[in-house]
């Protein structure tokens, strides 16, 4: 499985390095809903646990975070730091299912944009999240909607975890995909037995999605995509 996501992931890093601030879906659905919900980002020390093509990485420190990024993908990384430039951002390969390389209390925000459908076992990770995390620190996560993966997958059983196959086509060429769908009763009680549960979205579109690609935006204006969880560590900073 992690195998098949590295594989696809570095073939796709050229297209995300080009593509990563138009992209509908990131640009103009998911990307919007997350910026609305993180906190203050300046002095703060933040991780963007799967940083992909560096978007969000770029972001944090152009806000004043110092930026740790790690991603399971180097030539993702290489986009990463070439996106990052001179700014405070410190990227570098790691896989998110292996303990983090930070003290306890590292971090003040951890981030995480649609990163976790592509893990299994959560609990090892979000402990690994809230061991790292600062007391009173927000754990900000988007990831697919359960609702969509079970309409748009065949599943025998909601309430179970199911490996997914699929494929995207990107630039007329389809690039298998592997993640994982999961039922919303076992994504929010991995979150509150780790932390302290803020808020649910569920993403919808803005105008600017509909302009550049109207024949997907009926479908994301009725039926929800990505959901955002923010949460915080219990705690006095």
């Amino acid at each position: 499985m992690k195998e098949n996501v590295l594989r696809s992931y570095e073939y796709l890093s050229t297209h995300y390095a080009f593509d990563v601030d138009s992209k509908p879906y990131n640009a103009y659905l998911e990307r919007p809903a997350m910026i609305d919900l993180l906190p203050c980002l300046q002095g703060k020390k933040v991780l963007d646990a799967g940083c992909a093509a560096g978007w969000y990485a770029r972001y944090m420190a152009d806000h004043g975070a110092a930026v740790t990024a790690f991603d399971l993908s180097p030539s993702m990384i290489d986009v990463t730091k070439r996106r990052a430039g001179n700014a405070n951002v410190h990227a570098s390969v790691h896989d998110l299912t292996d303990p983090l390389p930070a003290d306890n209390d590292s971090f003040d925000i951890i981030v995480s944009s649609l990163t976790l459908h592509y893990i299994k076992e959560w609990r090892p990770v979000f402990q690994e999240f809230h061991r790292t995390l600062k007391p009173g620190g927000t754990f900000l996560f988007s990831t697919h909607h359960p609702f969509m993966d079970y309409m748009n997958h065949k599943a025998e059983n909601y309430y179970a975890t199911q490996q997914i196959e699929d494929e995207w086509t990107v630039k007329g060429e389809r690039v298998p995909m592997t993640f994982y769908r999961r039922p919303l009763e076992e994504i929010i009680s991995t979150v509150t037995d780790h932390f302290r549960f803020i808020n649910l979205t569920e993403p919808r579109p803005t105008q600017k999605f509909k302009e550049v690609h109207p024949e997907g935006f009926d479908k994301v204006s009725t039926k929800p995509n990505f959901m955002i969880v923010k949460a915080e560590k219990p705690g006095s900073p």
